[in-house]
């Protein structure tokens, strides 16, 4: 098998991205057309990160998005279930393992979102990007993120959303299951697991259904904003502090 099906079964997704690891950032850049530089840096510019802060990337796949923390003095931790893509993370910057030290500012740890290997409120800021797509309970991710954060602590979530100007969403529809996947094809080292970011894209909540999900799962004062006419969006929140 070498995609996951959209009931996101937890091994089928590690496994498919684990395929993927070797030529995965490549991919992400074509794919955008290097729109993705654009949304992590707004991504680290919503988590707002100071020295010694420490955030956690969940779903952080080689740890491109977590260096745009450790630039800003933060401590990071890159956090995700497919052990290829930390190990191929951590080999390009010269490290050989997981967890330990860290490799150039970064600690790559495996885990699932579901069930964090982290303490109670120990993270300034949580952010995942492009990763909430995969869990197979929404809810149940955005509130073991809020059990890592300590009271007053940031989450950001960066992830696909809905275009909001019609026309350009039709496009972009058409451009999702007819382009994508033959351009994966030609760049990917596993192709077929595009078929699933089209389908996983397609069948995501818009901007608001976004937004109430993360309140239910306890954080107060969601907000979102779009990057690139919706194709993205940024939803920020804070963990209430204690009493409220």
């Amino acid at each position: 098998m070498t995609r996951a099906s959209l009931d996101k079964q937890p091994h089928e997704v590690a496994a498919m991205f684990d395929r993927t690891a070797r030529r995965y950032d490549l991919v992400n850049d074509v794919l955008s057309l290097g729109q993705d530089r654009i949304w992590r840096r707004a991504t680290a510019a919503a988590v707002d990160a100071g020295p010694g802060e420490l955030v956690l990337d969940l779903a952080a796949g080689t740890g491109t998005s977590t260096d745009a923390f450790t630039g800003l003095g933060a401590r990071a931790i890159a956090c995700d279930f497919s052990l290829g893509m930390l190990r191929t993370g951590a080999a390009r910057r010269g490290g050989s393992g997981l967890s330990g030290g860290g490799v150039r500012g970064v600690t790559f740890v495996g885990g699932d979102a579901l069930k964090l290997p982290f303490a109670d409120d120990a993270f300034d800021a949580v952010t995942i990007s492009f990763g909430l797509r995969n869990v197979n309970d929404t809810v149940g991710g955005l509130r073991e993120m809020l059990r890592v954060t300590r009271p007053g602590g940031r989450l950001v979530v960066c992830e696909f959303s809905r275009p909001t100007i019609k026309p350009f969403e039709l496009v972009y529809t058409q451009y999702l299951m007819k382009m994508l996947p033959p351009v994966a094809r030609a760049v990917s080292s596993n192709p077929d697991s595009y078929e699933y970011l089209a389908e996983s894209i397609r069948a995501w909540p818009d901007q608001p259904a976004l937004a109430r999900l993360v309140a239910e799962a306890g954080w107060r004062g969601v907000q979102w904003r779009n990057l690139s006419l919706g194709i993205v969006a940024l939803h920020r929140a804070v963990k209430p502090s204690a009493g409220e």
